[in-house]
C-alpha cells in the first residue's frame, strides 16, 4: 500500500508513478497494490480545485475507487474491494479518500489566515471519529482515544530516556560503515580487452554468481545497451534478471529502491549523466538517506550505471557529453567510482557490488563513454588502451591507480584525463621530463591519502580535470592537498564553464592533452 495526499498526486514523482504502474500493467504484469489518496483539499494553504483529484487520478490499468471519509461504512467496503482487486485480481486500485484537516499543516501553520470559518466549521461537520461514533454506539471512542494517548505518552517517555547522538562522528556513522573485508581468488583471465568488454563481462560473472542481482534500464534488454554494455545478457539470464524500462529515470531508480528495501541488488542503467540530473533526488532525497535516517536499520543497496562524460565523437551536444558530477559529490555517504582503464572495471564494480551486500552501499558507477572502444594509447595501432579482464577480481573503495614512478612532476586526473596524461606523459619523457599519473579512480570518497602520498614524491603537482572548473572534482582536490599541509607548487586545467555543444565546438571548452602539457611544462 501507498498513500499520499492530494497535493502530492501533481509532483511528478507521483504522476511518474501512476503511469509506471499503468505501462506495466498493459503489459500484462500483475501489480498487487493499493494507493490511498487522502484528499483534504489542501496542500498546506493551497486548495486543489473542485474536481481535480477524481480527474487525475483516473490513469489507464488502474481501477478508481471512492469514500468519503464521514462514512465509515463505504470507507470500510471501498478499502476492502481496493485490497480484494490487489490480492485476488493482482491488479493496482486506487482508492480516493475524501477527509479533512483539523488544525494547520504543522505546528507553525495558522489556518485561519487563509481559511474562512465557515470553511473550518464545515471540516467539524464532517469529523471522521464522529461519524464511526454514530455507525459503532456499542465502542467507547473515547475510552480508546484516551487509550491511544496514554500508550503515545509512555513512549514518549521510553524514547526520551534512549542515549542521545553527543558528537559528529556518532551522527554522521551510518554513512561511512566500514568496508566489506575484500576475499575471494581471482578467476579466469581474458587479456586484451577494452573497458566496454570488461564492464559486460563483469555484469555477465555478477548474475551468473549473484541470483539476487537484477540488470535494467532503457534498451539494456533485447539491444543490449546504446553502446553494447549489456549485449547478450538477457539472452543469457532472461528478462526477469535483465530487462527494458520504460523512459522515466525517476522511475527506473524508484523501482531500484524498491528492489533493494526487499533484498535485492539492483544495477540500474542510467542512459546518459543528463538524463540523471531530473532524478538524481531519488538518490539524495531517498537511497542514500535511508540508512542514515535509519541507524542502518533499513538500507537500499544498488549500483546505479550512468553512460557520462564528455569527448564522445559523432554523437555529442549536452545531453549526451555532460561533465556535471557535482550532484553526485555533494550526497553524504554517496560512492562514485569512475573507471578508466579496462582492467580496473572489474574490480572496481565488483567492489561496489560488495559494498552494496554487506552495508547497503549506495554506488555510482560513472562511465566514461569516449572510452568504452577505444584500443590504442600513444598511436594507431598500438593497442595500448586495451586490457585483461580478470573474473573476481576486486580493489579497495577509495584506493588511486599509479602509472609510473617519475619524479619531476605528479598529474593527479580521473576518467578521459587519464587516457590523456599518459599521452602527455611519454610526450614529456621525451624532452627529459618525467611523470606519473595517479588515477585518482573514485572520485567520492577521494583517495586523499594516496593523493597526499604521489604529490610528496615528486613535489609538484598538475590536476588534470574534465569537469567544470566551477564546482568540478579538482576544487576537492585543491583542498584535500591544502588542508594536508602540501606546501609544493599546484596547477590545475580543467574544461570551461560551458555546456558541451555539438561538433568540433566541444573541443574549445573540454580539457584537452595542449593545455595539461603546457601547463605540465611550465610547473616542471
Amino acid at each position: 500500500m501507498c498513500s499520499f495526499g492530494d497535493a502530492s498526486l501533481n509532483h511528478s514523482t507521483t504522476a511518474g508513478a501512476l503511469n509506471t504502474i499503468g505501462y506495466c500493467v498493459t503489459q500484462g504484469l500483475p501489480m498487487p497494490l493499493v494507493l490511498v489518496c487522502e484528499d483534504n483539499d489542501l496542500g498546506i494553504s493551497v486548495p486543489s480545485p473542485t474536481g481535480w483529484v477524481a480527474q487525475a487520478a483516473r490513469r489507464p490499468g488502474i481501477i478508481y475507487l471512492q469514500a468519503e471519509g464521514d462514512d465509515p461504512i463505504g470507507v470500510s467496503e471501498a478499502a476492502a474491494e481496493a485490497v480484494r482487486i490487489a490480492r485476488t485480481d493482482k491488479r493496482p486500485a486506487l482508492l480516493h479518500l475524501r477527509t479533512v484537516r483539523f488544525l494547520g499543516h504543522a505546528g507553525t501553520d495558522v489556518e485561519s489566515g487563509y481559511r474562512t470559518p465557515t470553511a473550518i466549521a464545515a471540516d467539524r461537520a464532517r469529523d471522521p471519529l464522529l461519524a464511526l461514533a454514530r455507525v459503532m454506539p456499542g465502542i467507547d471512542l473515547v475510552a480508546r482515544y484516551d487509550e491511544i494517548a496514554a500508550e503515545v505518552a509512555s513512549l514518549a517517555d521510553e524514547v526520551d530516556a534512549e542515549p542521545k547522538l553527543r558528537s559528529g562522528s556518532e551522527v554522521i556513522a551510518p554513512l561511512a560503515p566500514l568496508p566489506p573485508a575484500m576475499s575471494g581468488r581471482p578467476g579466469a583471465v581474458v587479456p586484451r580487452q577494452t573497458l566496454a568488454q570488461c564492464i559486460n563481462a563483469t555484469l555477465s560473472d555478477a548474475l551468473a554468481t549473484r541470483p539476487e542481482l537484477l540488470v535494467f534500464g532503457e534498451d539494456v534488454g533485447r539491444k543490449g545497451g546504446v553502446y553494447g554494455l549489456t549485449r547478450g545478457l538477457q539472452q543469457r539470464f532472461g528478462a526477469p534478471r535483465v530487462f527494458d524500462t520504460l523512459l522515466d529515470e525517476q522511475s527506473i531508480l524508484g523501482l531500484a529502491l524498491g528492489f533493494g528495501v526487499s533484498g535485492l541488488l539492483p544495477v540500474p542503467e542510467i542512459q546518459y549523466l543528463a538524463y540523471l540530473h531530473n532524478a538524481e533526488d531519488q538518490l539524495r532525497g531517498e537511497a542514500a538517506s535511508l540508512r542514515f535516517f535509519s541507524n542502518g536499520t533499513f538500507t537500499n543497496p544498488m549500483v546505479v550505471r550512468i553512460a557520462g562524460l564528455g569527448y564522445q565523437k559523432g554523437f555529442g551536444g549536452h545531453f549526451h557529453n555532460d561533465n556535471a558530477v557535482a550532484v553526485l559529490r555533494d550526497i553524504p555517504g554517496l560512492v562514485v567510482a569512475v573507471p578508466s582503464r579496462p582492467e580496473d572495471a572489474a574490480p572496481m564494480l565488483n567492489a561496489c557490488l560488495a559494498a552494496a551486500e554487506a552495508t547497503g552501499q549506495v554506488s555510482v558507477y560513472l562511465e566514461p563513454i569516449a572510452l568504452y572502444h577505444e584500443r590504442d594509447l600513444h598511436e594507431s595501432g598500438d593497442r595500448g588502451w586495451l586490457g585483461d579482464y580478470v573474473a573476481g577480481s576486486t580493489t579497495s573503495i577509495g584506493a588511486a591507480r599509479v602509472h609510473g614512478d617519475g619524479t619531476d612532476l605528479t598529474i593527479l586526473t580521473f576518467g578521459n584525463g587519464v587516457r590523456m596524461s599518459l599521452r602527455v606523459a611519454n610526450r614529456l619523457a621525451a624532452s627529459g621530463i618525467h611523470a606519473r599519473v595517479v588515477d585518482l579512480r573514485w572520485i567520492t570518497p577521494l583517495p586523499v591519502q594516496d593523493i597526499l602520498r604521489e604529490a610528496a614524491a615528486t613535489g609538484r603537482v598538475l590536476i588534470a580535470d574534465e569537469t567544470r572548473h566551477s564546482g568540478g572534482v579538482g576544487e576537492g582536490v585543491i583542498t584535500a592537498l591544502v588542508e594536508n599541509g602540501f606546501t609544493g607548487p599546484i596547477r590545475r586545467v580543467s574544461s570551461r564553464d560551458s555546456f558541451v555543444p555539438l561538433g568540433d565546438a566541444a573541443n574549445l571548452v573540454l580539457l584537452d592533452e595542449n593545455s595539461i602539457e603546457t601547463a605540465a611544462r611550465l610547473l616542471a
